[in-house]
């Protein structure tokens, strides 16, 4: 892998800072992390230690304070199709079909260069990817939840974009559907090869996911703790990883971390 893919996406010293009633709120500080290009990267921590704000940081939904962020070596300064976001909360307007909330993102990335038939083919090839080929004329209404998070990530994919941005994309489903759709993710990166970032709570999904995990100490000014790179080999089979000594060493350090070294105020305070 060349240099520049190794420094896909670049943060430098990034702080972030919000103005609040009660004065200022430093949010995150010292963050420095590069991903490469392809790769599964989750960022995990307890509650308030910065997780989301990171992600809307590389989005472009909020400006650093301080730091750089670059992507593909230009400053991200603001929202762009080259990064698609899915959200916990799938977003989708309930009065479309789940075919004409894919068309509105295929159309306002690709509507000026492409012919409508082209623009209709690619809505259709992003949710075929997701499974959903039968279901393109349904509403939201009429769909399951996990059925809802595979249109929000048909519609990121539609756009092509050259990173995938997931807030927790998964976890207001059950335990059955999140596993299901978590094989479903594994497969899709696998055929697209596209660059992750996603935010989790859930060690598990993180082991089974990421090329590496970055563990975030606790807020306020929260800040990278560790990161740790996951090597188990590629396509992954969640019953078999969960007899593999790896998987299990893994998970086992980034417990360590969030319960020992990182035990959230909370949990201290029951103690």
């Amino acid at each position: 892998m060349d240099k520049l893919n190794n420094k896909f996406i670049e943060i430098t010293q990034a702080e972030m800072s919000f103005t609040t009633k009660k004065g200022v709120f430093h949010a995150l500080k010292d963050i420095n992390l590069t991903v490469k290009k392809g790769e599964f990267v989750t960022l995990i921590g307890h509650s308030g230690c910065g997780k989301s704000t990171l992600l809307n940081l590389i989005a472009g939904l909020l400006t650093a304070t301080e730091g750089a962020l670059l992507c593909a070596n230009r400053e991200i300064s603001g929202p762009s199709p080259e990064r698609g976001v899915v959200f916990q909360n799938h977003s989708l307007l309930p009065w479309l079909t789940c075919f004409e909330n894919v068309y509105l993102a295929v159309e306002r990335v690709f509507g000026a260069a492409e012919s409508k038939a082209q623009l209709k083919e690619r809505t259709r090839a992003a949710l075929a990817l997701v499974g959903l080929t039968h279901a393109e004329q349904k509403r939201p209404h009429e769909i399951s939840g996990g059925m809802k998070q595979r249109v929000g990530i048909a519609r990121a994919l539609s756009m092509e974009p050259k990173v995938l941005l997931m807030d927790e994309p998964f976890g207001a489903l059950d335990a059955l559907t999140r596993a299901h759709l978590q094989d479903e993710l594994l497969k899709i990166v696998a055929k697209t090869g596209s660059t992750v970032v996603m935010v989790t709570h859930d060690v598990d999904e993180a082991v089974l996911l990421s090329d590496r995990i970055v563990m975030m100490t606790n807020g306020p000014a929260a800040t990278i703790g560790e990161i740790l790179e996951v090597n188990l080999a590629r396509p992954r089979e969640r019953v078999a990883l969960a007899q593999d000594a790896q998987y299990m060493a893994y998970r086992t350090a980034v417990l360590e971390f969030l319960y020992h070294r990182q035990a959230h105020p909370a949990m201290k305070e029951a103690a």
